[in-house]
């Protein structure tokens, strides 16, 4: 029995890969882990049967998600996405080779990459706000048409399109 509650929990719809989606996701974040996988007991519209995984909780560098084998009703779209703010190149390196692998290309784009499961995902530099926002407004704008020209971003490029 769960005895605290987080007041918002993300939840992913997905077709049938709902299992095979968490354990991807849970390989690629540290501190991330399966909490809880319950299955169906009665057949469903969607053909899921007794004894298939209904939902996956599982945590992302802490941060709880529940992932459902819901049917193939509805799709995921770049209306929502998950901000993975990286410290280092490397980082953004690692998640984006991570989380692109098998995804689609056409969908990369100032640091946007659709997964293989379709779950759009922004790998960005963690000072990317800030350079975006600079109070010179030339500088701003700089950075803003560098990062427009990438699909992963390059720390050191978007330091370097504010350079005077």
């Amino acid at each position: 029995m769960q005895t605290h509650l987080k007041k918002i929990t993300p939840f992913l719809w997905f077709d049938k890969q709902a299992e095979e989606a968490a354990n991807f996701y849970t390989s690629i974040f540290n501190n991330s882990k399966i909490t809880r996988v319950v299955r169906y007991r009665a057949t469903t519209p969607s053909g899921n049967k007794i004894g298939d995984v209904m939902t996956v909780a599982f945590q992302l560098d802490g941060l709880d998600f529940v992932a459902l084998n819901g049917g193939p009703h509805f799709k995921f779209n770049e209306a929502v996405s998950f901000v993975v703010n990286c410290a280092t190149q490397q980082e953004i390196d690692h998640y984006w080779e991570k989380l692109s692998a098998g995804g689609d290309p056409a969908a990369q784009q100032c640091g946007w990459l659709k997964d293989k499961y379709g779950v759009s995902w922004q790998i960005v530099p963690a000072e990317l706000s800030d350079l975006l926002s600079d109070p010179d407004p030339e500088k701003a704008a700089r950075a803003t048409r560098a990062m427009m020209q990438m699909k992963k971003l390059d720390i050191e490029g978007l330091r370097q399109s504010t350079k005077t």
